[in-house]
């Protein structure tokens, strides 16, 4: 019985995040495509749009902290969830048109896109620190690791059939197509959450409400205020430092090429759009036997989470490595093989390092410090998308170098950020982090309200 409450709860965990895979799969293979390769757009624009974000991923330590002390009706997750779900969702509808514009360079077009990122990047920060903030609380640290492999499975499953059904819907651009698959995006994030969320989090009674209120006086307070909190936590503490620098870079090292990708097949290999969209699920298909594989193993064996993410690290530089021969010897075979390394690599270290960012928490403070890794996440994907759209327009768009060149440059740089990484990760310690106990936070809230 313990067993089949376990199984479904790691399904329905994972149906939650199904929304977010959707969304981000749909900005980073067909949006960034349709805008830079079809219609024309300054790639550092839209990147750079796309990477926007990110920038705002402070709001998941303010959102985090807030739904720590502020329930809505006895719930600390659920209804944060959901609320995010509706408003992110709600910015698809826009973004075919918006597209249309920054083709066309429209500063209108330009200015609209940065407003709907911005409220999607609001509504992302908040749906991530509540999301991952409820999967660290209804989990033990033994289920953790497989309970965190499938639902990162899922959200690539939800990638791939993203892709897929982009595919499908829109072979080639078409205006028409691309509103038609991007109006099934509220349906497809809304039922989803619905049904991952409802009855999964167990209810404060009214008197643990009282309690929580009564030791959190003040919990309406500015972004600002716990944007200062984490930087305290940060500065203070040198295991905070170390792997909020190593979840940055890592997520740099791995994402740095996606925003890329696709323009890498058509124009350094003439792909179109229906070829260029099974690179998702390449590096997908990679990804989910890492995770699904490493998933049942660490069920199984006591394997170390940092050996895991290290692993894991090591195998997407590899996979990068190969992607760079592909362009310099302009052989096509080998952007698959590279991709599925990549993937697999991506499997791994997402299962390890993510476990590795719920045992890096502090009771009673879940959502702040789930929040503050996911606000370097977010840095990390947003410096990513900037970069990757700058030395595009940088060594590309300029004549500086050829696709070719550009490209093994790139990927080449991308791989190194990679090997930084795995570097800072091994001198951090879980145990030494522990060392920042409640009461530590304390000290740092006193000192930003001084």
């Amino acid at each position: 019985m313990a067993f089949v409450r376990f199984v479904v709860k790691t399904i329905r965990l994972s149906i939650m995040r199904i929304g977010a895979g959707w969304m981000f799969a749909l900005l980073t293979f067909n949006f960034n495509r349709v805008s830079i390769s079809d219609l024309g757009a300054i790639a550092v624009i839209v990147t750079s749009l796309i990477g926007l974000h990110h920038f705002i991923s402070f709001f998941q330590v303010y959102w985090g902290r807030f739904s720590d002390r502020t329930p809505i009706l006895g719930y600390r997750r659920t209804p944060y969830i959901m609320l995010s779900s509706l408003v992110a969702s709600l910015v698809f509808l826009a973004l075919p048109s918006v597209a249309i514009g920054l083709g066309a360079r429209s500063i209108t077009a330009t200015l609209e896109a940065f407003v709907l990122i911005v409220i999607f990047g609001a509504s992302m920060a908040m749906n991530g620190s509540a999301s991952n903030a409820m999967v660290a609380e209804v989990t033990t640290q033994k289920e953790r690791g497989a309970v965190i492999a499938v639902v990162w499975a899922t959200i690539i499953i939800s990638g791939i059939i993203s892709a897929a059904v982009a595919g499908s819907i829109m072979p080639s651009y078409d205006p028409a197509k691309m509103q038609q698959l991007y109006n099934l995006t509220p349906i497809v994030v809304l039922v989803t959450a619905l049904i991952g969320v409802v009855g999964m989090e167990r209810r404060m009674s009214t008197a643990e409400v009282a309690e929580l209120r009564a030791e959190s006086p003040g919990a309406i307070e500015s972004p600002l205020t716990s944007f200062r909190v984490a930087a305290g936590l940060v500065r203070d503490n040198v295991q905070v430092r170390a792997f909020f620098l190593f979840v940055l870079l890592a997520i740099m090292g791995i994402f740095l090429q996606d925003a890329i990708l696709e323009p890498f097949g058509a124009e350094v290999f003439g792909m179109n759009q229906a070829t260029t969209a099974h690179f998702q699920q390449a590096w997908g298909g990679g990804a989910l036997l890492g995770m699904i594989g490493i998933g049942v193993l660490s069920s199984l064996l006591p394997i170390s989470k940092k050996l895991i993410a290290t692993i894991g690290g090591l195998g997407v530089a590899g996979g990068l490595v190969m992607i760079v021969a592909s362009s310099l010897i302009s052989r096509q075979s080998l952007i698959e093989p590279g991709l599925m390394l990549m993937g697999l690599g991506i499997g791994l270290f997402d299962v390890g390092a993510l476990a590795m960012m719920m045992e890096m928490t502090v009771d009673g403070q879940t959502g702040l410090y789930m929040g503050l890794w996911g606000m370097a996440q977010g840095l990390g994907n947003g410096f990513a998308n900037i970069a990757s759209g700058a030395l595009h327009t940088g060594l590309i768009e300029t004549g500086l170098l050829s696709p070719t060149m550009a490209y093994a440059t790139i990927f080449g740089f991308e791989a190194l950020v990679m090997v930084a990484a795995v570097g800072i990760l091994r001198g951090i310690s879980v145990q030494e982090f522990k060392g920042l106990t409640s009461k530590d936070i304390g000290t740092v809230l006193a000192m930003d309200a001084a």
